[in-house]
């Protein structure tokens, strides 16, 4: 199951949202601001996506039953790519319309003073969930670069709320330049063009979200360490001549389904490779707890090597 990190993250970016969402609708309303108007539905969407996270962690912690051998940890990566559609199609969608007409009939703001408040006390709330989501990635992220460990990691539930905060954060900066710049220049149609900016920003995170939610969605490679552990364990076991390779397959954040295929021994009987296959597992699994099921075929070097070439020239011909 997802750990309590995550749940913790995506608590207080809902939190925050709520009340930043609730805030922003207010001041759109009594100023006519089109970017905080914009922000506030960016604020509101953002509430309904860490609601749906919620929702997803709690189906992926379920245990496996007979229509589910391998546990629900996918549902978390369909509820992911959920809150990337809804970002892209209710917040970003909803901000460009909202710009266009402003755009068309530019209307000078009230009472600018209330946002300026707004777009403050969003700053801190978002930093404050920023930060959050921002340690809690460090933390698992371990050497890994920040772009290496987003597109390497398994659970979405913490890189959606840093990607999230960071849109939002930027999104209140591009707000605030369309305050300013109507009030300064007396332009009011710059805060509609901050709603545009606002609505490309959330376009981009959210093709970002459902590009690597999508991958994990239709099945991803666990990460290399789990492979190079089997290997290296099945190879140090005095009952395997040759450890050839491994598939592994994410089913969730924390499972993990690998498929082992080794040269036993010829001098074994059944009961012995058996026993060789549950050392293997049995360690295994002490080194990577995420692996729910390892899978050992016997199998010659020669012939893993000619089926792995097989696989690789069907690719290169169905993507050439």
């Amino acid at each position: 199951m997802p750990g309590s990190g995550s749940h913790k993250v995506v608590y207080v970016a809902l939190g925050g949202n709520l009340m930043i969402a609730i805030a922003k609708f207010v001041a759109a309303g009594l100023s006519g601001s089109s970017a905080m108007l914009s922000e506030g539905v960016h604020s509101l969407v953002d509430t309904v996506n860490e609601l749906l996270l919620l929702y997803g962690l709690h189906r992926a912690g379920m245990p496996p039953d007979r229509t589910h051998p391998f546990g629900h940890g996918r549902e978390l990566y369909f509820w992911s790519f959920i809150v990337a559609l809804l970002v892209l199609a209710m917040g970003a969608g909803v901000s460009f319309y909202e710009g266009v007409m402003h755009i068309r009939q530019p209307e000078p703001i009230e009472r600018p003073l209330i946002n300026y408040l707004v777009v403050a006390v969003s700053l801190l709330f978002e930093g404050t969930s920023w930060f959050v989501a921002l340690r809690e990635f460090r933390a698992r992220k371990g050497r890994l670069g920040y772009f290496e460990a987003f597109r390497l990691s398994k659970d979405p539930s913490t890189f959606t709320v840093l990607l999230e905060d960071s849109a939002a954060l930027l999104g209140l900066l591009v707000a605030l330049a369309g305050l300013i710049g109507a009030q300064l220049l007396d332009q009011p149609v710059l805060d509609g063009v901050a709603s545009i900016g606002i609505a490309g920003v959330l376009a981009v995170s959210a093709m970002l979200l459902a590009r690597e939610t999508k991958g994990l969605l239709i099945g991803e490679t666990a990460h290399p360490a789990v492979s190079e552990a089997i290997l290296a364990i099945a190879a140090g076991d005095d009952g395997v001549r040759c450890a050839n390779g491994v598939l592994t397959v994410q089913m969730g954040p924390n499972q993990v389904v690998a498929a082992l295929s080794a040269e036993f021994e010829d001098a074994l009987n059944t009961t012995q490779i058996e026993a060789c296959i549950n050392r293997i597992e049995k360690q295994a699994k002490v080194a990577h707890p995420e692996i729910i099921s390892l899978f050992v075929k016997p199998q010659t070097a020669e012939v893993w090597r000619a089926r792995r070439k097989l696989v690789e020239t069907s690719a290169k011909e169905l993507n050439p």
